[in-house]
């Protein structure tokens, strides 16, 4: 029963963030960079509540005056915002396809960045994986006629920040209330810089959309954490495919983005790369489980 609840808010997580595409048009005409400002405020604003109820609002400060702790997570604080602002410019300039891309390569790039910085070795599907999504960069650069920029920087934005959290070790709440806290200056400044509110004294429905950014931001990461630790991590790591997977389809479907024949061949090799490293990690996990039951004692 428990892990069946785990699956479910897993389910509701992911694909509460495939349906982002949805919701960061709605903030228009705000730009990205005044959407991510009110984001990181209004974050800020909805974690320290959730916090405070749960008795561990104290906690970021211990965790951001740690001397070890405190610097890793303010750079986490700053990718994570090149992320969240390269994310909204996306979706926001009619780029839902290649935003959902960025995401469909992010574990391959975090394989690479575990080889490069951890020194990890890469198995065989592991780099057979890593080859097809190269391949499949190479067919999208000449169908798009440029690299695409958006889907590697959010690759590399949000792989780097699963590196800094894992290094760091700290609760996804608490985290992201440390990160916002780090934010929130440079955010509030920016947002004086627009004038009197900015596009936040436009309408009350308007302002409510800026501030209901908090909560999106918030809501689905609560259910992530729940579900973290109620299934295991091959499942979550299966259903992180659905996010993208739901960005695409909104893309394609809702937003009629063109999908010429060059870029769909550059999804399939994206696609059968995800395909053959989901299947060498379950199969890896497998040997694993049956290598521990040989050497435990009856």
């Amino acid at each position: 029963m428990d892990e069946r609840r785990g699956l479910l808010y897993g389910l509701a997580a992911y694909s509460l963030w495939g349906l982002f595409p949805l919701y960061w048009p709605l903030l228009e005409p705000a730009g990205a960079g005044e959407i991510l400002a009110h984001r990181c405020l209004w974050s800020l604003v909805v974690v320290l509540g959730v916090l405070a109820y749960l008795r561990r609002a104290k906690s970021i400060r211990t965790i951001l005056s740690d001397r070890r702790r405190g610097p890793m997570l303010t750079v986490a604080a700053v990718v994570i915002a090149i992320n969240w602002g390269t994310y909204i410019y996306g979706v926001n300039t009619d780029r839902v396809v290649e935003t959902a891309l960025g995401y469909f390569i992010t574990p391959l790039v975090t394989v690479l960045l575990g080889v490069v910085v951890l020194g990890e070795r890469l198995s065989r599907t592991q780099a057979a994986a890593v080859v097809l999504a190269v391949a499949s960069v190479a067919v999208l650069t000449v169908g798009y006629g440029h690299p695409p920029w958006i889907a590697l920087i959010l690759a590399a934005s949000f792989s780097t920040y699963g590196l800094m959290k894992k290094k760091v070790g700290v609760g996804a709440l608490e985290s992201l209330g440390a990160e916002t806290v780090v934010l929130a200056l440079p955010a509030l400044v920016y947002v004086l810089t627009l004038g009197p509110g900015g596009t936040f004294t436009d309408s009350p429905g308007h302002a409510l959309l800026l501030a209901g950014g908090g909560s999106v931001t918030a809501i689905p990461l609560l259910f992530f954490g729940a579900a973290a630790t109620r299934i295991p991590l091959t499942t979550l790591g299966l259903l992180q495919y659905l996010t993208p997977s739901v960005q695409f389809l909104i893309g394609v479907l809702l937003r009629h983005e063109p999908l010429p024949l060059e870029r769909l061949i550059g999804f399939v090799l994206v696609w059968l790369a995800l395909l053959v490293f989901s299947a060498g990690s379950l199969l890896e996990r497998r040997r694993l489980i049956a290598d521990q039951a040989l050497v435990e004692p009856a």
